[in-house]
C-alpha cells in the first residue's frame, strides 16, 4: 500500500460532499443552514485551489491538464474494457474534479450574489444558481456512479482510499 490521499485533501473531500448535500437538501427550508453550507463550500474551493498548488504531489493541479487532455481517449478505452491504472486521479476522475469546482464556484457566487442588494431578485442571477446546482448534483451522481465503476472494474476499493489514503501499488 502506498500514500495517494493526504490528510487534508481527504478531509476537503468528505467535507465537500457534506456541505454540498446540506445545501442541496435546505434551500427554502432552512436558509440558515443553506447559506452556511453554501459559504463552506466556498471557503472549500479556495483552499482546494490553494492546495492545488501547495499540496503533496497527488494533490497538485500539475498533472490535470494532461490528464484533461486525456479525458476523452480514457473513456474511448474504457467503453472497450481497457481500464489503466492510476495511483491518482485518472483522466475522468480529473475532468470530473475541474468540472465540479468550476461549477460549485458558479453556485456558490451566484447564491451569494442573490442575497445581496444589488443582485437580490435579478432573474438570471437565480436561474444560474439554480441550473448550476441541479447539474453539479447530476454530475456528483456521475462521479459517485463511476467511483464504484471503478472500484468494480479493477477490484479496489476507492472510496476506503478516499478514506484512509492509501491505494495499492502500482506492482500488485
Amino acid at each position: 500500500m502506498v500514500v495517494v490521499w493526504d490528510w487534508p485533501l481527504r478531509l476537503f473531500h468528505w467535507t465537500l460532499a457534506a456541505s454540498v448535500l446540506v445545501a442541496w437538501f435546505t434551500p427554502n427550508i432552512y436558509d440558515t443552514v443553506h447559506r452556511i453550507a453554501g459559504y463552506t463550500v466556498l471557503g472549500l474551493i479556495a483552499f482546494r485551489l490553494i492546495w492545488g498548488f501547495a499540496g503533496t504531489r497527488y494533490s497538485r493541479f500539475r498533472s490535470f491538464i494532461r490528464f484533461l487532455r486525456a479525458a476523452p481517449g480514457f473513456l474511448w478505452g474504457l467503453g472497450h474494457g481497457r481500464t489503466g491504472r492510476y495511483l491518482g486521479l485518472n483522466p475522468a476522475g480529473a475532468a470530473m474534479s475541474v468540472t465540479l469546482l468550476v461549477l460549485l464556484a458558479i453556485s456558490t457566487i451566484s447564491g451569494w450574489m442573490q442575497v445581496t442588494v444589488r443582485f437580490f431578485g435579478v432573474a438570471w442571477v437565480e436561474d444560474l444558481h439554480t441550473y448550476s446546482s441541479d447539474l453539479a448534483m447530476i454530475l456528483v451522481v456521475v462521479h459517485v456512479l463511476g467511483v464504484l465503476t471503478m472500484c468494480v472494474l479493477q477490484r479496489e476499493n476507492l472510496v476506503r482510499a478516499m478514506i484512509t489514503g492509501r491505494k495499492r501499488d502500482r506492482g500488485d
